[in-house]
């Protein structure tokens, strides 16, 4: 029984007793009825319950800080259980020798970052959500806001220890700097969605924190202005280690959230740069070449040098999807291409918004060419929205498989993107990537139906 595995009753519901938050998602609607929800607190229960789970042959669908917007923390055909890690929430130890932190699943991205600081150093892979898990962020191969100096997730993940579907144990990776022994199956679990195993322990590459970090807003007439501008930044030699870009009507939502404004006024789109280093001259060096590099393009730059100040822009920047989930009905995406035709997709994207009749809002990590698109709902009834929003991904998808893109950078593929995946890479990547699921999950029990 469960109960001899979890016996708390505030960590473990059954039938009827699953809260409300699991039978709906945002992405998908509402759900059908689960087996159960369990909330362990120890790898020796996760390995129980998915003992368990064989034993009465359930499907295992794994969750976290529930922050997902693919889908793919979702059941789909009912009678699941769930294995909600949240509760495996702790940062067990930093090892200053190594350079290694080693957290469990549940810990927010918020929780490492403030942890990791006040300690001198510094955990680069930036979401948006703060309040996402780290074992979400593993999951999806997370990248945020510093990707374009820093890298993603996977760059900081040294080490894992996997429970399989089949209740295996496999711990992954190593404390070594480098490494060319047999395959790499540590990178191959990042980005898995939870598809082939569920992590409960990490331990993560902290670096030392930057002395200096200076940011700067810089307002154009428009978002292709912006985005020429992010070409010339990447071209010039300041190495930006933030370039996020966002237009006016989508900082709106997080304005009217937060109840104060960008310190500009001018321009219908804007860039958030920021950059880091040891040596103040260097950066302020960096700075002004960074002015010059946009000179032509910008209509205003201002230098965030109050601390306050730049932590309120950035906050602005970060809720906008929280301020668009405050106020109006959308749906978010986060399609990417090269670099080179980020300025494409985006002028691609308004295109889209007059033919199919839908309004259309954009922001996202310029710097390394991943859009988040907004397709705005208001008051257009379901019927409507869901004719004129498949059309429009229709024709989005297929420009971003043009342009040499993907569907998603690091949100994740799910369920929401799965039939765009299925279309935009070869037959035989698909083939290989459920051959690869078959080996780790032969009787398909964990999370079932996501990603291929």
């Amino acid at each position: 029984m469960l109960k001899n595995i979890i016996s708390d009753s505030q960590r473990l519901f059954v039938g009827k007793d699953v809260p409300s938050e699991y039978l709906h998602d945002q992405y998908v609607g509402d759900l059908k009825p689960l087996y159960a929800v369990a909330l362990p607190l120890t790898h020796d229960e996760v390995v129980g319950l998915v003992e368990f789970a064989i034993a009465e042959d359930l499907k295992i669908i794994v969750r976290g800080a529930g922050t997902g917007v693919a889908g793919a923390q979702v059941p789909i055909d009912g009678n699941e259980l769930i294995i909600d890690v949240k509760l495996m929430n702790k940062i067990v130890d930093l090892d200053e020798e190594t350079f290694t932190l080693t957290v469990e699943p549940g810990a927010l991205i918020g929780d490492i970052h403030e942890y990791v600081q006040s300690r001198g150093y510094f955990y680069p892979p930036d979401p948006a959500s703060k309040h996402s898990s780290i074992g979400g962020n593993v999951a999806t191969n997370a990248g945020g806001l510093r990707a374009v100096k820093y890298g993603v997730t996977r760059d900081y993940v040294k080490q894992l220890k996997v429970v399989l579907p089949t209740a295996e144990v496999l711990e992954l990776g190593s404390l070594n700097i480098k490494s060319s022994s047999g395959y790499n199956l540590l990178h191959l679990f990042v980005g898995s969605e939870g598809t082939l195993g569920i992590t409960t322990e990490i331990k993560l590459k902290v670096i030392p924190l930057p002395k200096h970090t200076y940011s700067m807003i810089m307002a154009f007439d428009d978002v292709f202005k912006a985005t020429d501008a992010t070409l010339q930044l990447l071209k010039g030699g300041a190495k930006p280690s933030e370039i996020e870009l966002f237009e006016k009507d989508a900082a709106y939502y997080a304005t009217e959230l937060l109840k104060y404004d960008l310190p500009t006024t001018k321009g219908e789109a804007y860039l958030l740069v920021e950059i880091d280093g040891d040596d103040p001259q260097d950066l302020e060096l960096r700075l002004k070449m960074m002015e010059e590099d946009v000179k032509d393009l910008a209509l205003e730059t201002i230098g965030l040098v109050d601390h306050d100040e730049k932590l309120r822009v950035k906050k602005i920047r970060d809720n906008i999807l929280v301020g668009l989930m405050e106020f109006t009905k959308f749906e978010m995406l986060d399609e990417v291409v090269p670099i080179n035709k980020f300025a494409t997709l985006i002028a691609y994207t308004k295109e889209l918004s007059v033919k199919h009749g839908l309004d259309v809002l954009n922001f996202g990590h310029a710097g390394d060419g991943n859009v988040h698109t907004i397709l705005m709902q208001h008051e257009l009834d379901d019927q409507t929205w869901l004719l004129k929003r498949k059309a429009l991904l229709d024709d989005l998808y297929a420009k971003v498989s043009e342009l040499g893109g993907l569907p998603s950078a690091e949100h994740g593929i799910g369920t929401v993107k799965k039939a765009y995946l299925e279309k935009m890479i070869p037959e035989v990547n698909l083939k290989t990537m459920r051959a690869i699921k078959a080996v780790f999950d032969p009787e398909g029990r964990l999370n079932p139906g996501k990603v291929i």
